[in-house]
């Protein structure tokens, strides 16, 4: 009765046995200036998340200065969820296991909005309309790209039929939808959560500006360049069976939570998770929510970021484009759909100095946070980028206090080294790590 009201995956009693690390990857921690105890125990706490029997899957990687100090990953993509017999084929997740990223994908689609804003396609504050004429419908003429990327367009909740999995292979339907849509309130006067409405205003925007659907884009601008095998939007059929699997645990939720996912999402939480593994999901484009990638190539994705766009010799977006994705356009707001008070870029949401997704003392940190604790992000301060993806689905659970307590003990074991600094370049004003 007890597991059926807070379903766990299995944990063996040596999880050593379920570890496994990129060989020869890592680096000593003391040749980028971190310290290796803090680092330690930054994975100490990856563990115990683990052990927590929320996650049958963790993948885990670090990059400071451009080496790797973390490229791991813990338990099994396939065989050890919940709903699995005991004696089910299980498939060992490793460091090139790629994971579906969901709300995570959100700064992938907001930067190649930002690169045809770069390349004078479009504008950051033209109305939409302009581009799509039919989205003026219901007074949301004066709704901006600004406004879609700060989720400040008014538009929070997903038309029902938008999470049908039939209709992703016609995105021309479910931009029709949203055009229908009557906003909730004036465009740009409050911060609302777009969990999934603006990838497909984004796509729609990329379609008909340049000739081609956002996967090709993203493809050519981005993944070849810098030769990344998967950050794709879904997979090929014939790789569906290799990406991780997703796995509701945790407690079992009951109002007003489940109203509020179904609010957030357009559908029952369970029914959202899922989702996630369905074939149709996996195969389509999703903008908002269906990247797929591994740790090693979203930890590299920030890291390109970080630098200021160029990563290995090969630039990818303009120095003054990161800066403008990452500077500040809300802060710590309420939120009108998470309830919390955030501070947002344009496609990021940004750390803090205390309430922050990415560890204490990072206010200069930059990143997205996926369904429902998956983080990829990058700190210029500590020359960090990073990325944990997790297959388990939970909302709230006792184990959740070892994720904050590795973000901490990564912070620790990379103090900030260029104080100030942001995306691209160096600001003055940020104090000594306390």
């Amino acid at each position: 009765m007890l597991d059926r009201l807070n379903p766990r995956c299995r944990v063996p009693n040596d999880i050593a046995s379920v570890t496994t690390l990129r060989p020869h990857a890592e680096v000593d921690p003391r040749s980028v200036g971190a310290d290796p105890s803090a680092l330690a125990r930054a994975w100490w706490a990856i563990e115990r998340l683990y052990a927590s029997g929320a996650h049958p899957a963790i993948a885990v990687c670090l990059r400071r200065r451009g080496r790797v100090l973390l490229d791991r990953a813990l338990g099994h993509a396939r065989g050890n969820s919940p709903d699995d017999p005991p004696d089910a084929p299980k498939v060992a997740a490793t460091p090139d296991t790629p994971f579906s990223i969901l709300s995570a994908s959100k700064p992938v689609a907001a930067m190649v909005a930002h690169l045809l804003d770069e390349r004078d396609l479009l504008r950051l504050d033209d109305p939409i309309c302009e581009y799509i004429p039919e989205f003026a419908r219901h007074d949301k003429h004066t709704i901006s790209l600004r406004h879609v990327l700060t989720h400040r367009a008014g538009v929070p909740n997903p038309p029902p039929d938008t999470m049908d999995p039939d209709l992703l292979e016609r995105p021309e339907e479910i931009v029709e939808l949203l055009c229908e849509q009557t906003p909730l309130w004036r465009p740009g006067t409050r911060l609302a959560y777009h969990a999934v409405t603006t990838g497909f205003l984004i796509a729609e925007l990329v379609r008909v500006v340049t000739g081609k659907d956002i996967q090709t884009v993203l493809r050519e601008e981005i993944r070849e360049p810098l030769g990344l095998r998967w950050m794709r939007f879904g997979v090929e059929p014939e790789d569906v069976d290799r990406v991780a699997v997703n796995a509701f645990t945790g407690p079992l939720l009951v109002p007003p939570i489940t109203t509020f996912f179904r609010r957030a999402l357009g559908l029952d939480f369970y029914r959202a998770v899922e989702l996630t593994n369905d074939t149709r999901f996996l195969t389509s484009v999703f903008p908002s929510a269906n990247v797929v990638t591994t740790a090693d190539e979203l930890c590299r994705f920030y890291e390109m970021l970080r630098r200021g766009g160029e990563l290995d010799g090969k630039r990818v977006f303009d120095r003054r484009t990161i800066v403008r994705a990452t500077a500040e356009q809300s802060y710590l707001e309420p939120d009108m759909m998470l309830f919390l008070p955030f501070r947002y870029g344009m496609g990021f949401m940004l750390g803090a100095e205390w309430f922050s997704l990415y560890g204490p003392y990072t206010p200069h940190a930059f990143g997205h946070i996926g369904f429902t604790n998956v983080i990829g992000w990058a700190d210029p301060e500590r020359e960090l980028s990073g990325a944990i993806l997790t297959s388990g689905k939970p909302v709230a659970y006792e184990g959740i206090y070892y994720l904050f307590e590795a973000l901490r003990q990564i912070g620790i074991a990379c103090p900030r080294s260029l104080p100030g600094a942001i995306a691209g370049g160096t600001v003055c004003g940020a104090g000594p790590e306390p």
